[in-house]
């Protein structure tokens, strides 16, 4: 398989992958709902998801889909992405032929009583139904959203964290190489799972972002109530599959560099 289309390619990931895919020689191309002229080996072509708009030009010829279009938490929005965005690219897939869609989903989301979650695992199930050869990867949180959310709170002039979670953040870049073995390797027809070299608290990792970013914020440990903080607690954001990823957060901190 040497053509791809990637949906969701300007994101932190689909930047990764693109750059993975043209470096291992497939044909790449990447869905945008404006124009986007062609760049570093990647022919971007116009596609909507949501309105179906130039989804079946976008698909026709390609061997293998890559989807990792998102919107989380934007209401009826993060619907039309991930519910009626998939079932639209499943659709003009199948009616072109593809032999094998990747679509990425969380660790723990069928675990974690969360909305966005709930959304992925209804996402899930259309790909596994959708008649399309499939492999679904539940990856850990990125090292870029855990940071994200460090400097939200310490603009507030703390980081809050709960001692009891753990965490197991993931690079984009050992994600995107792990996406691009799975093409080489054809659908597998199973959810898999990948995370990060390894797992710490969220105590620990805010703690060690203060010192790295050279910020004075206190660390307020407070235990996560209710449903949510019993699942974040059992280690349900976190995987023992093998392979893993090979940067730490520690490293993705100091420049994160291979």
């Amino acid at each position: 398989m040497r053509s791809v289309l990637v949906t969701g390619g300007s994101g932190r990931l689909g930047r990764a992958v693109l750059e993975a895919l043209v470096e291992a020689g497939y044909e790449v191309r990447s869905a945008s709902r404006g124009a986007r002229a062609t760049a570093g080996g990647v022919r971007w072509v116009v596609a909507d998801l949501t309105t179906g708009r130039g989804v079946a030009e976008a698909v026709s010829g390609v061997d293998a889909i890559v989807h990792l279009a998102s919107a989380p938490y934007k209401g009826r929005y993060t619907l039309r992405v991930e519910l009626g965005g998939t079932s639209v690219l499943l659709a003009a897939a199948r009616e072109a032929g593809v032999r094998h869609l990747i679509y990425l989903s969380i660790v723990g989301v069928d675990r974690v009583p969360w909305g966005y979650f709930r959304t992925k695992v209804r996402a899930e199930r259309l790909v596994r139904d959708g008649s399309v050869p499939w492999t679904i990867v539940r990856a850990t949180q990125f090292h870029e959203f855990v940071e994200q959310a460090f400097r939200g709170m310490a603009r507030l002039g703390l980081v809050v964290a709960d001692p009891g979670i753990p965490m197991q953040p993931v690079d984009v870049r050992d994600l995107a190489a792990h996406l691009v073995s799975l093409l080489e390797r054809g659908p597998g027809g199973e959810i898999e799972e990948y995370g990060g070299p390894e797992a710490l608290t969220m105590a620990e990792a805010a703690r060690s972002w203060l010192r790295a970013r050279g910020l004075r914020r206190p660390v307020l440990n407070v235990r996560i109530p209710g449903g949510l903080g019993r699942a974040f607690r059992a280690g349900h954001l976190t995987t023992k599959a093998r392979p893993a990823g090979e940067i730490t957060w520690r490293r993705y901190l100091g420049g994160g560099q291979r």
